[in-house]
This record gives structure tokens, C-alpha cells and sequence, in this order.
């Protein structure tokens, strides 16, 4: 049985997510997305909301399960005995960062193997940070999340760009 991780910070999922985790599970007897913890990073939804999301828009994928994780990719790898990491490539910046990755994985783990799957060329463009913008600006987001989690997500981001917005006013009146 061969096992893939497709790791990522999902913060929100994008149908770019989606259909990397569609194209990677009909190639791998189980995927598991992973939702990985950065400390350095900021993120507009908590690690429970992301699994959430993620566990809603891959319901139908039997083969597909969803998990987080605090440390390295290399260490879930060998604790999950897992066959190959899936990675997502949009452009050829992704390339390059990924490309380094997979070989920083190869170092600590040996057996780390990663595969790249392109992106198609309706989704090439979509990434979480254009999705929270589109939202806090209350564009429409159909296009680029899936429609189960459109409305919590567009309702989520419009929030935090209000309060945001209501925190630099008063800093700027503050600073006046």
C-alpha cells in the first residue's frame, strides 16, 4: 500500500488545494493532507478551523485523511510511515522553493521521496494569500475555494480585515 503526504498550511484550502488532493489521491492508496504548524507564520484560521475546512471539502475522497502537525516533515514522515510527499507546484518560484525543500527532507530523512504535481492551468493563479485578500475586500471567491466552505471563509476574512481596519483607526488616532 502506498502512502503520500501533501502538506501545506491551508489557511484557507483553495480549489488549487482541491484539486492537487483529487489528482494526488487517484495516484496513492491513502493521502494524508497535513496541515503543518509554523510558528513564524500568522494564519487567519486556527488549526482546528483548517482541518475542518479541509475534512469538509474531501468528505467524498475515501481514501483521503486530514491531520496537523507541530515539527518537521521529515519526522511525520518516518512516524506515519509514509511512501512519498506530494507537493503542488503553481510557477516556476514554487519550483524553486520546493525543489529545496525536498532536498532539505532528503537530508533528514533518507527515505523521503517527493513528488511534484503541477498545477492546472485554471488554477495556477489561486493562492490562499489572493483568496484573503479577494475576501477582505468582500470580492467574490467562487472561483477560487470550494463551494461548501465559500460562504464560512468570505464571512471569516470579511471580519478580520473589519477588525484589522478598526485597530489602525484607532492607532491612527492614537498617533494624531
Amino acid at each position: 500500500m502506498k502512502t503520500a503526504i501533501y502538506p501545506g498550511s491551508f489557511d484557507p484550502v483553495t480549489n488549487g488545494h482541491l484539486d492537487i488532493i483529487q489528482r494526488a489521491s487517484t495516484m496513492f492508496d491513502k493521502l494524508i493532507v497535513v496541515v503543518l504548524i509554523n510558528p513564524l507564520k500568522t494564519y487567519s484560521f486556527s488549526i482546528p478551523e483548517r482541518v475542518d475546512l479541509l475534512s469538509r471539502v474531501t468528505a467524498g475522497l475515501g481514501n483521503v485523511e486530514i491531520d496537523s502537525y507541530d515539527g518537521l516533515l521529515a519526522d511525520y514522515f518516518k512516524q506515519h510511515d509514509v511512501d512519498v510527499i506530494v507537493k503542488g507546484l503553481r510557477a516556476t518560484s514554487d519550483f524553486e522553493y520546493e525543489f529545496q525543500m525536498a532536498h532539505t527532507n532528503k537530508d533528514l530523512n533518507p527515505r523521503a521521496e517527493t513528488v511534484f504535481i503541477p498545477a492546472t492551468a485554471n488554477t495556477t493563479f489561486i493562492s490562499s494569500s489572493m483568496v484573503k485578500q479577494v475576501a477582505m475586500f468582500g470580492g467574490n471567491l467562487s472561483k477560487y475555494v470550494p463551494s461548501i466552505i465559500h460562504e464560512d471563509i468570505s464571512r471569516k476574512l470579511k471580519r478580520e480585515f473589519e477588525r484589522k481596519r478598526e485597530e489602525a483607526a484607532k492607532k491612527r488616532g492614537l498617533d494624531d
